[in-house]
């Protein structure tokens, strides 16, 4: 069952055709990777899906809904949860307040305060939970970002490149925090290009080219495709 269904959508800048009839679909309680080479279109198609921008043509559904023309907080209502490349927490007020603001939505009273420390334990926040949101490290501040996009409790997580600017180690991190929302049946769309993470994460990985579909299947089929290796070290002009 596919939770989100792109069919044939294009985006122009101008002159410019940034994503050109992609077709992409992600299955109910799959971790999918969107990856590509820098420029390939990757974060124009996540802004696509999760309302940032119109399409120049195609259809995008989400859980069978035509969505493709709502705006992104009625994405959210739906069940969509995003979060962006830059981290956007409110870094004037403590870690634990971020956690508050993002469940005020959806919980109240006792049920919240256990949430708050289920997320705090989560994402390994719960000792700095005091501490000023500008005052975590970056690798800390994006994990309290992902914690107040899954504070919404959503059926579909959206993340456009989660780890950029991290260690080896809190890009792990990341990768097994991931698996565990996923675990619990979660479903995650994430654009990223650091094939040491997509390799520890993916189920499905689709790559896009120059705005295209370039190559899509399970992770072991990517992985064996030359010709996206050859994208990737940057060979394909060659042919």
């Amino acid at each position: 069952m596919a939770i989100v269904d792109v069919q044939g959508v294009s985006k122009r800048f101008g002159g410019l055709t940034a994503v050109s009839d992609v077709d992409l679909t992600v299955n109910t309680g799959e971790i999918h990777c969107l990856i590509g080479p820098n420029g390939a279109g990757k974060s124009t198609l996540f802004k696509l899906i999760v309302g940032l921008y119109p399409p120049t043509k195609g259809s995008i559904f989400f859980d069978t809904v035509d969505i493709t023309n709502e705006r992104p907080h009625a994405r959210v209502q739906r069940g969509m949860s995003i979060k962006m490349q830059a981290p956007s927490v409110f870094k004037e007020l403590p870690v634990r307040q971020n956690i508050q603001i993002a469940l005020q939505e959806r919980f109240s009273g006792a049920e919240r305060s256990a949430e708050e420390e289920r997320l705090l334990t989560l994402l390994d926040l719960a000792p700095d939970s005091g501490k000023l949101a500008g005052a975590l490290s970056h690798g800390q501040q994006q994990w309290l970002e992902i914690g107040m996009a899954l504070a919404l409790k959503p059926q579909l997580l959206l993340l456009d490149e989660p780890t950029a600017g991290m260690s080896p180690e809190e890009t792990f991190k990341t990768g097994e925090l991931i698996k565990s929302f996923n675990s619990e049946g979660m479903t995650v769309l994430v654009v990223e290009h650091d094939m040491a993470f997509v390799r520890q994460v993916a189920q499905r990985v689709t790559v896009l080219h120059l705005g295209k579909i370039f190559a899509r299947g399970s992770l072991e089929a990517i992985l064996q495709d030359e010709k996206v290796a050859e994208i990737y070290l940057g060979k394909a002009h060659a042919h």
